[in-house]
């Protein structure tokens, strides 16, 4: 579904990523990780187009959308959630996700009426697939964090996306929130079949639920593998679990 080629991306001179490489299959849930710095929030802007690689390839579906705009990544079935929760914090609930189903729909004309009629159903079963229709007329800006970081999911699933990348979902979450957020990923990977792309430092998380995991270190990716095999891949260790001779 996704690949990454030999992508680059400088800052003031600093190469945040450095010809880092991915490969991401359909209905895989697949890890990024690495220490703080090492360019994961970067690769996934430039996954979605929030900024434009130097060089390099992002392939999805087949086709190369490399520096393409974020909302027409999006209409091809690619929604991300961001680490800091992005949300119409004086909308309902159901209302944020009501937003996003109507935009997919392309009836944004109606984004400010948000008439009670339209896209009802789609709604509410999005808001039941996350855990949240009992939650549907409280207000967006009211939700705990944890609520609100399962909201950010629900509306980037109202996109109805193929694949769905997460950039710490779990960040600042209790342990009781971490493993309701487990539980809500392998849900959408098995009930709604859909592929997953997330960056994570809850390392238990990660290799809890990860098909794949693909390491990154100073903007490069040092192996892409299953949990086990990167686990015990001394370079992993030495560079970010913190082992050494």
């Amino acid at each position: 579904m996704l690949r990454v080629e030999s992508l680059e991306k400088s800052f003031d001179g600093f190469r945040a990523v450095n010809g880092t490489g991915l490969v991401v299959e359909k209905h895989e849930i697949v890890a990024v990780i690495g220490p703080n710095g090492a360019g994961k929030t970067t690769l996934f802007k430039l996954i979605t187009g929030h900024l434009k690689p130097e060089k390099g390839r992002i392939v999805f579906k087949g086709n190369d959308i490399a520096g393409q705009a974020p909302h027409k990544i999006c209409k091809k079935g690619m929604s991300m959630s961001f680490q800091v929760v992005n949300l119409f914090h004086r909308l309902t609930v159901f209302q944020n996700v009501q937003v996003a189903v109507l935009s997919h729909q392309n009836k944004t004309r109606m984004l400010f009426s948000l008439a009670a009629n339209q896209s009802v159903r789609e709604t509410r079963e999005i808001l039941a697939s996350v855990g949240l229709a009992d939650k549907a007329d409280r207000i967006g800006g009211s939700l705990s964090h944890g609520d609100r970081k399962v909201l950010e999911i629900a509306v980037a699933l109202g996109n109805y996306p193929d694949l769905l990348i997460m950039d710490e979902p779990t960040a600042g979450l209790s342990p009781e929130e971490t493993a309701s957020t487990i539980d809500l990923i392998k849900r959408l990977s098995s009930e709604l079949g859909l592929t997953i792309l997330f960056c994570e430092h809850d390392m238990e998380l990660v290799f809890s639920i990860a098909h794949r995991i693909m390491v990154m270190h100073q903007g490069r990716s040092l192996i892409q593998a299953e949990p086990n095999e990167v686990k015990n891949n001394r370079q992993v260790q030495e560079a970010y679990l913190g082992v050494s001779d």
